[in-house]
C-alpha cells in the first residue's frame, strides 16, 4: 500500500509540475502598426504625434466618426478652394470616404484605384494611387484644376511586374 501511494504521490507531483508555465517560451502578441488601405492617407491627414498611433489602432467601423473633422479640416486646408472633386464629392463627404482606411474590393467590376469610370474597386500594382488620390484632393469637379498638383510624376513602376506569382518586380540589388 506504501508503495502505490507513494507512486500515486510521484505521478501527482509529475502532472501537476508538467501542467506548470513554460517561461522559457516567447509569448507572441500582435499589434496593429499601421493602416494602409489607402497609401499616404494617414501621412497626409492624421496630424503628427500619438494621432497617427491612434489612427493606426481604430477599428475601421470606428474610423469615419472619429476622423471625418479632422480630415475635412486637413483636406480643406491643402486645398481652401476645394468644392467637389471629380467623384462630385463635397468636403464632408470626401472626408468620411478617405477616414474609413480601408481597401474596397468589387466582386463585379473591374479591380482598380481608378480607371476613368470604376472607381475605388479595389487596386491593382499598377495603378497610380498617389496620382488618384492627388486628383480627388486637388483636381476639382473635373480632375483638371490646378494641374501642378495633381501628379507626382513617377509614371510606372522602375520595373516592370512579373506575370505570376509573386507579381512583384524584382528588388534592386
Amino acid at each position: 500500500m506504501k508503495y502505490s501511494m507513494l507512486s500515486l504521490l510521484f505521478v501527482s507531483f509529475l502532472a501537476f509540475t508538467a501542467c506548470d508555465k513554460d517561461d522559457d517560451q516567447p509569448v507572441v502578441r500582435y499589434e496593429q502598426e499601421d493602416q494602409m488601405g489607402r497609401p499616404a492617407i494617414n501621412t497626409v491627414f492624421v496630424p503628427s504625434g500619438s494621432a497617427k498611433d491612434a489612427f493606426n489602432t481604430t477599428t475601421p467601423a470606428a474610423m469615419g466618426a472619429a476622423y471625418t473633422t479632422v480630415f475635412r479640416d486637413r483636406l480643406l486646408a491643402l486645398n481652401a478652394g476645394y468644392t467637389t472633386n471629380l467623384l462630385t464629392l463635397d468636403a464632408t463627404t470626401f472626408a468620411s470616404v478617405l477616414a474609413t482606411d480601408v481597401l474596397s474590393v468589387s466582386l463585379t467590376k473591374p479591380t482598380t484605384f481608378y480607371d476613368g469610370t470604376n472607381v475605388l474597386t479595389g487596386r491593382t500594382l499598377a495603378d497610380d494611387v498617389i496620382d488618384v488620390e492627388l486628383i480627388l484632393i486637388f483636381g476639382g469637379p473635373t480632375g483638371g484644376s490646378n494641374p501642378g498638383l495633381t501628379s507626382d510624376n513617377v509614371s510606372a513602376n522602375d520595373r516592370p511586374f512579373l506575370s505570376s506569382f509573386p507579381y512583384l518586380a524584382a528588388p534592386h540589388s
